[in-house]
This record gives C-alpha cells, sequence and structure tokens, in this order.
C-alpha cells in the first residue's frame, strides 16, 4: 500500500512538472508571436503583423482577439476589426478597453448609433470616464444636438477645470446655444492655456 501511494505521487509529480514545461513552452511561442506582431505592424504591414497572431489564435483569449481587432482596423478591415473586437468584449464584458476599441470600426463605417450606445454603457458603467464623455460630446456635437452634447461637455470641465479640450467644446456649445457670456469666459479660460488659440480667438471674435 505504501508503495502504491509512493508510485502515484511520484506520477503526480511527474505530471505537475510536464504541464509547467508545456506551459513555458506556450508562453515563449505566444511571446514569440506578439513579438513578431508588433514589428510587423511597426513597419506598416498589419497583415503579417495579423499573421503572427493567426498563428496562435485562441478564440477564447482576450488578448489575442483585441489585438486583432486593433490590427484589422488598421488594416482598413472594419468588418472583420467587429468581429474580433466583439469576441473581446464578449470574453471581457465589463472592459472599456474592447468597448473603445469596438468603437472604432463602427465609427469608420458610419454606426453612429452603436457608436452612442457603447458610449452610453461605457458610462452606465463607469459615470466619470472623461475620454467616453468627451467623444459622446463631440458625436452629438457634430450632429448639432447641442443640448445633448452641452451637460457631456460640463461634466468633462468639472473633472478638469484646466482642460483645454473641455474648455474649447464647451466654450464652442455655450455659443450654439446663444450663452454668449459663458462662451466668452471659457473662450478666455483656453487662452489663459494657449494664448493665441485659434479657435478662441475666432469664438471670441463672433461674440463681440
Amino acid at each position: 500500500m505504501e508503495f502504491l501511494k509512493k508510485k502515484i505521487s511520484t506520477l503526480l509529480l511527474l505530471m505537475v512538472v510536464a504541464s509547467s514545461i508545456v506551459a513555458q513552452n506556450n508562453q515563449q511561442v505566444l511571446e514569440a508571436a506578439y513579438a513578431k506582431s508588433y514589428e510587423k505592424e511597426k513597419s506598416g504591414d498589419f497583415s503579417a503583423a495579423m499573421d503572427a497572431l493567426k498563428s496562435v489564435y485562441d478564440k477564447s483569449s482576450y488578448e489575442i482577439n483585441l489585438r486583432l481587432g486593433w490590427l484589422n482596423y488598421n488594416a482598413g478591415l472594419f468588418d472583420e476589426s467587429i468581429i474580433f473586437y466583439t469576441n473581446a468584449h464578449q470574453l471581457k464584458p465589463y472592459s472599456e478597453e474592447a468597448r473603445f476599441g469596438l468603437i472604432l470600426p463602427k465609427a469608420a463605417l458610419g454606426r453612429w448609433n452603436e457608436v452612442i450606445e457603447l458610449y452610453d454603457k461605457i458610462l452606465e458603467i463607469n459615470p466619470n470616464n472623461t475620454v467616453a464623455l468627451y467623444r459622446l460630446g463631440l458625436v452629438y456635437y457634430g450632429r448639432k444636438d447641442y443640448n445633448k452634447a452641452f451637460p457631456l461637455f460640463q461634466k468633462v470641465v468639472d473633472l478638469y477645470p484646466f482642460g483645454y479640450d473641455g474648455l474649447l467644446m464647451l466654450g464652442w456649445t455655450s455659443y450654439f446655444l446663444g450663452n454668449y457670456n459663458q462662451a466668452k469666459v471659457l473662450f478666455n479660460k483656453v487662452k489663459l492655456y494657449n494664448p493665441n488659440d485659434a479657435s478662441a480667438n475666432e469664438g471670441l471674435q463672433l461674440i463681440k
């Protein structure tokens, strides 16, 4: 009985060692694939960068799906990019980076209602995400829906009172809503950040 226990213990130890070796080998293969992918991306060869990762593709890998989403987007393969970013999003449902990634190809395809839904979901999870607040504000501003853009830019400024982008866009949104006094104050604050700012100077000229 004692001999059998020792034999089982030895077998288990060998299995653990073998598993560790396999894991280490897999890690080395993955690192080599990522290194080649980054190298090819740097030279602008997105197809080769994708091929490097596809050789080790695992649908359950969040990291590989996320990166393939990025590479396909840069290659102009927007539908394929959506597939990989969606896979990443499904693997990590609370991931903000997966949603931000998914926004890229959808925006490139002009699917703005879906873009808005993605930003709304990010803000539902993280109401103070200034990147999502600002970019969603830009979407509404581009649609000339200034009433929806205003509170988004206002929150950005509340969180970053001396942030250039938020101040400038809140200034222009205030201007188009007819709040000229507020717009003037905001444009002047922008000029404290950048005294020669062309956009702020344009806004101040229009208010005169």
